[in-house]
């Protein structure tokens, strides 16, 4: 996938090459992060970390969808409503859900179902549903291979190649669009993402995000390199201990398309959607942590009073820094406050010589006290005599202000849009066929399994 948006979009391959020069020079000039990746096992998966972004049209698409991601052993994780923030989808992300899985393919793919229930022109939502509903965007092969999945629990190594190739022309750029230049039009003056979704043959890729362990670094080479940026970097301020998820991107390319005329032939015109993005990911915030972030955030947009652009890119920054001051900024105070999540692990020196808690005697009576006494102990004096470590658990989601951000800075609306209706997870819930995954849930999870594992090479039990 990345390979096919790089030829489609040339710039995303330049975008690459800037990532690649700031991890590198992160990772030489700050051991203390390349030793933290390690511990985490994030090292290895940095070069090919991806995320990218699709939108869908109907429930059936969404709900083929979920299978599709399901042969790659990646399901859909998290609830994201977007239209309170101006963009008329509601979202999940398709991603691994454990720690080996994500260390070995760390790809979400952050994917929405427009909300045709905000169409407020009648007739315009009943031909936005009529072109949707004659489109295909799976091949006949990709479903009988899904099907042959299901059935048989896996795919051989020949089927998984003819998988991946035919699920690759879903996600497709096709230049060729199967409505009128007018309805095109028409959806375009409702909102751009509404024609992006509606107006073409499928869900082509509307960008790609490489991870970046120093986005400003990435945000000022860009401009150096004469990749226009966008003005804002969404999500929290830059930290000594970055916390959830950070993005920019350069802006989204004005492309000619093709539009379909009544007689079947095509008339020229161009469309803008599809574009780069960069992400900087931090740990992963508990509900308390994931509370007092909101709360921030929300108030300096508040006191910005203004959506944050160009013209006030400063006097945001600056008030955004400000009223994060109230976030600590240290792994073991986000730690001792339940801010954030953690791995725990054994620390190296303890792990390497072996002198576990039952190496001193053969006794089981006395071993059993033993681990009885360390399992008396507070987790916070385990890790204040060195004995465990805490490694920060990366967040692997995703933020609805920071994407309706880059959304709609990328589709050239004037305005940002407001939209009316309560958040229906229930009804996304039934299109995809499935529930969503907790995302804090696994989280926690994953804090838990390390201390389990931690305690048991201590020789205790949680």
């Amino acid at each position: 996938m990345s390979e096919m948006y790089q030829k489609e979009v040339p710039l995303y391959g330049d975008l690459i090459d800037l990532v690649t020069e700031v991890n590198t020079a992160v990772l030489s000039e700050q051991p203390e992060v390349r030793q933290q990746l390690e511990h985490t096992g994030e090292l290895d998966r940095l070069n090919m970390e991806r995320h990218g972004a699709i939108r869908l049209g109907t429930a059936h698409e969404l709900s083929m969808m979920r299978r599709l991601f399901a042969v790659m052993g990646m399901y859909p994780v998290g609830y994201y409503d977007l239209a309170p923030a101006g963009v008329p989808v509601h979202s999940t992300a398709f991603r691994a859900i454990d720690t080996q899985s994500l260390n070995n393919s760390p790809f979400r793919v952050f994917t929405s179902l427009l909300r045709l229930d905000l169409i407020t022109d009648e007739a315009l939502k009943q031909e936005a549903i009529t072109a949707l509903n004659k489109r295909n965007i799976f091949t006949d092969k990709v479903i009988n291979l899904i099907k042959r999945f299901e059935t048989q629990g896996g795919l051989t190594a020949d089927e998984a190649q003819q998988f991946v190739k035919e699920a690759l022309e879903t996600f497709r750029w096709h230049d060729k669009t199967p409505v009128s230049k007018t309805l095109y039009q028409r959806l375009l003056a409702q909102h751009g993402l509404i024609a992006d979704v509606v107006g073409f043959k499928g869900p082509h890729i509307n960008h790609l995000t490489p991870r970046t362990l120093d986005i400003d670094a990435v945000q000022a080479g860009m401009q150096a390199k004469g990749i226009p940026p966008k003005a804002i970097i969404e999500g929290p301020p830059k930290r000594d201990c970055p916390i959830l998820l950070r993005q920019t991107s350069f802006k989204a390319l004005e492309e000619p398309v093709s539009f379909q005329t009544p007689e079947g032939s095509y008339e020229t015109g161009h469309h803008t959607a599809r574009f780069g993005e960069i992400e900087q990911r931090g740990v992963a915030l508990t509900p308390k942590g994931r509370e007092l972030y909101d709360r921030l955030l929300n108030q300096a947009r508040n006191q910005l009073q203004a959506t944050p652009n160009a013209d006030n890119a400063t006097e945001y920054y600056q008030i955004l820094e400000k009223s994060f001051e109230a976030f600590p900024d240290d792994y073991l105070t986000l730690h001792n406050e339940a801010l954030a999540y953690f791995y725990y692990q054994v620390a190296d020196d303890v792990a390497a010589s072996g002198d576990d808690i039952n190496a001193h005697t053969d006794d089981e009576a006395q071993t059993n006290a033993l681990s009885d006494s360390v399992s008396k102990q507070t987790l916070s004096e385990l890790i204040e005599q060195k004995i465990i470590r805490l490694e920060p658990i990366v967040y692997e989601d995703f933020l609805p202000v920071s994407a309706a951000g880059i959304f709609q800075s990328n589709l050239h609306d004037a305005e940002q849009s407001h939209y009316e209706g309560s958040s229906n997870q229930q009804a996304f819930e039934r299109a995809l066929g499935a529930s969503v995954y907790d995302e804090l849930a696994l989280y926690q999870t994953m804090q838990h399994q390390s201390l389990k594992a931690c305690l048991s090479t201590l020789g205790s039990d949680v």
